[in-house]
């Protein structure tokens, strides 16, 4: 089984919490991503980004400098968004880093699928970005296969907890074998279930901490997720995603399970 996350756009640098376990997979692909980026003018750049002046500056700074094989972090502790915030990974505790290095895989516009302790450099590139190395229309294009081929272990099972720009890039290439699962976290009302991208983030990172914690090893595992408020509802779950509604104040924790 493995899990699918979303990267973050702000990062840390940390070299002295941890050491990371190797490179990424396909940090070749990454530099080519990373060559093509270096050959761009600064508004190309910072339209490229999506963002203001002066987190373009930031960034346009650090791909002229960019080292990808030194001064690395691992993963799970570099990315600092609210998903990651609620996973928690600092604290974690003996046989957790274990677990989520074998069965976490994280999605990235820069460097195609992560392990969590894979030795990263602070970068900003978002998987939907009009990127074009070596031609390609777009990253997803660039990708290709290559996140989904990674991702899959001899399960050939994949617990979806990315977001919808990042699961693409998986969805497109699935096959009859595959058994694929996502898990929405949200609030029921007048029939219908809303979810709410921060508190979405929230407990995706919770999930994970969860899953770590309990070293679950199926989907079935999933459904005893009991925090921040949110109960598996079998009611309004399908077999290919699991909802997980957020209980009102007072309200019976049971009453959304069977």
């Amino acid at each position: 089984m493995r899990i699918l996350i979303s990267p973050a756009k702000k990062m840390n640098v940390d070299t002295d919490t941890l050491s990371p376990a190797g490179l990424p997979v396909f940090l070749e692909e990454t530099e080519e991503i990373l060559k093509w980026m270096r050959t761009l003018g600064f508004q190309e750049a910072k339209e490229l980004w999506g963002c203001n002046e002066k987190i373009a500056k930031l960034n346009f700074e650090r791909i002229s400098a960019m080292e990808l094989r030194r001064g690395l972090t691992p993963v799970l502790l570099s990315y600092e968004g609210i998903q990651y915030q609620y996973m928690a990974p600092s604290v974690f505790e003996e046989g957790q880093y274990e677990y989520v290095q074998e069965h976490l895989r994280i999605l990235s516009g820069f460097y195609g699928i992560l392990k969590p302790m894979d030795g990263v450099t602070p970068y900003r590139l978002e998987m939907q970005a009009k990127a074009g190395p070596q031609g390609k229309k777009d990253l997803y294009d660039f990708w290709g296969d290559r996140p989904y081929r990674e991702a899959l272990d001899e399960s050939r099972i994949l617990i979806n907890l990315a977001s919808k720009e990042y699961a693409k890039c998986i969805e497109k290439y699935l096959g009859s074998q595959d058994v694929y699962l996502t898990c929405v976290f949200g609030e029921y009302a007048d029939g219908k279930v809303r979810q709410k991208g921060t508190y979405a983030k929230m407990a995706r990172g919770e999930m994970v901490r969860f899953l770590a914690e309990n070293r679950v090893e199926s989907p079935q595992g999933l459904k005893d997720f009991d925090r921040l408020g949110y109960r598996f509802c079998g009611e309004l779950s399908k077999e290919d995603t699991y909802v997980f509604i957020k209980q009102p104040s007072g309200q019976d924790e049971t009453s959304f399970r069977a």
